[in-house]
């Protein structure tokens, strides 16, 4: 019997764990974006713009959440020796940010930031 067709929301770095849609149809902007060494494509959380019963937040009130979604990650860092180092997310990682940091790209109308391997904080579990 043939395994069951692979969901397209899995990632493929952990094939038991859902990811967004977001990341699994990455917009032709971050498909140009391509990181080099140990830099992460991040695309952030968008706050929720509704209450749950319809309402709209107001943009002043709306909480700034520190999460997102790797989009693409480099190669990984390279050492004196030469030697490449293992990066540690993949596309399809849900992470946890700093506050600040990263250096943010805007293509179109879509904002990315890009992060060191090391600047990300936490791998988030679903």
């Amino acid at each position: 019997m043939p395994p069951p067709p692979a969901s397209p929301h899995l990632s493929p770095a952990h094939p038991t764990t859902e990811v967004s849609p977001l990341s699994t149809n990455m917009s032709a902007a971050a498909k140009r974006i391509i990181p080099l060494f140990d830099r992460v494509l991040v695309q952030r959380i968008k706050p929720a713009e509704r209450t749950a019963s319809g309402l709209f937040i107001p943009e002043k009130a709306q909480q700034a959440l520190n999460e997102g979604v790797v989009l693409a990650a480099g190669p990984g860092a390279i050492t004196g020796e030469g030697k490449t180092l293992p990066m540690s997310v993949a596309a399809g990682d849900r992470v946890l940010l700093p506050e600040y940091g990263g250096n943010a790209v805007k293509i179109g109308d879509e904002e990315f930031t890009l992060f060191r391997d090391a600047e990300i904080l936490a791998k988030l579990n679903n």
